[in-house]
């Protein structure tokens, strides 16, 4: 393995150099630059994201972000990089034209940013180049990426690519002459697949050689593209949920700013004499304390059990600035901002036998007393996704059926298109509910009203006693959402219950 690393960079530059690819780079620290420029950002993305006080412009630490990954890049590839990939696709027009200023030709980012700044989310405006400032800018299509990032895990390599190839396919007819975006989490996803993706990627990238009506092409020609639709507005956001809410807006997320803006200040004001080397320390410490990861970890939005480290390391690097002036840090960088961490698993298995009622509603606390249940908002951690409709679901089982409860903003679901369908993992049996009918087939039920709840007959399972499920909300060929997100739930229909109960 030790060998093998040494050759990815340069096997990078050969085929870049052939034209193969396009490599793209990222702000050093991973920083969101618009933040970083103009914490106003944050309340233009969303207008009820509550902003840390006394916010100060780091313009100048967003500028050295950029020129460190240049002079990284030029290291390993021996020219400028043509492209950034922003960290997280985060843009605004400030930092669009700081890109510009440092010759960057195309970046890209989420079609929530096209069609904020549109004002318009017809589909049809998503499969084009657009420019703006100068700077081309590819915005990706969500649904395909997130088909690839968290979806097709669940699927065998040659049937996630049929997929995939008939999703393009409707677009290509649906569309006149489109250019389709596809970016994905380029690390995190794979582990999660079968042959860590190598299957699924080399049927993939096959079909797409052999389609006559795909052409693969890459960033670098596209930003040569001939006339690029000029966009008038660029509306600040990033790819998740098109805003900045991951890095600011919650009290721990805005307390780290606010440590930040009080550090800078304080040096600023400084009227000690330190050395050139010290000074080089400093800034050090000021743009790994900008970096985007710290803030992704504060507040309740992803889960770590490594929260209270990382806020630790989070503060150090500030308190390391105030040592290396040789004055006392100020005692609130001793303070955590995180709270005690929420020990509230995201899996609960079921403590005894239930039999609810189907029909949509919250009846009663004692329904489903004792069922089991699966919080979809607490699985992502290193990864972000558009989740889908459901929050969480609840399940449980008597002597006659299987029993799942689904909450969520059922407002979002359309129980004209949508169907439910519940696959069965050992046997690849699935069992379809359509979310128009109250009753799907003989022994099975589905309700919706104020949640989405079902009924399974055990009939469909046979001898079988340990098994898993995996639920998917579809609209036609598109896959909404999987559930569980993380894998399948596990069923054991021969679970000891009496040991939960004592006297």
């Amino acid at each position: 393995l030790c060998s093998f690393i040494h050759t990815i960079i340069p096997f990078y530059a050969l085929l870049q150099q052939e034209g193969r690819i396009s490599v793209s780079t990222t702000p050093y620290y991973h920083p969101i630059l618009p933040l970083l420029i103009d914490m106003e950002n944050a309340s233009l993305a969303n207008s009820h994201t509550v902003l840390p006080q006394r916010s100060i412009s780091l313009l100048e630490d967003a500028r050295k972000h950029i020129e460190r990954s240049i002079a990284l890049y030029k290291k390993h590839f021996k020219k400028k990089p043509t492209g950034f990939w922003p960290a997280e696709g985060a843009v605004d027009t400030k930092s669009v034209a700081l890109y510009r200023e440092y010759g960057v030709e195309w970046i890209a980012t989420d079609e929530a940013i096209l069609f904020h700044s549109l004002g318009d989310e017809s589909r049809k405006n998503l499969y084009k180049t657009y420019r703006f400032d100068g700077v081309t800018m590819g915005f990706r299509d969500h649904g395909l990426s997130d088909l690839i990032g968290f979806t097709y895990r669940f699927k065998g390599a040659e049937d996630a690519v049929n997929h995939f190839i008939h999703s393009l396919g409707s677009i290509y007819n649906e569309q006149s002459n489109p250019s389709v975006f596809v970016i994905v989490d380029g690390e995190n996803a794979w582990e999660f697949y079968e042959n860590n993706g190598f299957d699924f990627f080399n049927a993939l990238y096959s079909r797409l050689e052999a389609t006559e009506w795909c052409k693969s092409t890459t960033m670098d020609e596209m930003a040569k593209g001939k006339n690029p639709i000029e966009l008038e507005t660029l509306h600040p956001g990033s790819w998740i949920h098109g805003t900045f809410d991951t890095w600011s807006g919650h009290p721990q997320k805005n307390r780290a700013w606010e440590l930040i803006f009080q550090t800078r200040r304080d040096t600023e004001n400084f009227r000690g004499v330190v050395s050139d080397e010290t000074v080089r320390k400093i800034e050090e410490h000021f743009l790994a304390s900008e970096c985007s990861d710290w803030f992704w970890w504060y507040g309740d939005d992803h889960v770590s059990d490594f929260a209270e480290e990382f806020d630790l390391l989070f503060r150090n690097h500030l308190i390391a600035i105030y040592e290396l002036m040789g004055i006392a840090p100020p005692a609130n960088l001793y303070q955590p901002i995180v709270a005690m961490a929420d020990s509230a698993p995201f899996w609960i298995k079921p403590q005894s036998p239930l039999t609810p009622i189907i029909d949509g509603k919250y009846n009663s606390f004692f329904e489903w007393l004792g069922c089991g249940s699966m919080d979809e908002r607490k699985l992502y951690s290193t990864m972000d996704r558009v989740r889908g409709p459901i929050d969480i679901f609840y399940y449980g089982h008597d002597k006659k059926a299987i029993y799942v409860a689904f909450e969520g903003d059922i407002s979002k679901i359309d129980r004209h298109n949508l169907k439910l369908l519940v696959i069965v993992e050992e046997s690849s049996e699935q069992y379809e509910f359509d979310l128009e009918r109250v009753t799907s087939a003989e022994n099975d039920l589905i309700a919706i009203d104020e949640r989405l709840e079902i009924a399974l007959s055990r009939l469909h399972f046979g001898a079988m006693r340990l098994f898993h499920l995996r639920f998917e909300l579809v609209n036609g060929s598109k896959i909404v959402q999987t559930l569980p997100g993380n894998g399948a739930l596990c069923i054991d229909l021969d679970e000891h219950y009496a040991a939960n109960w004592f006297v």
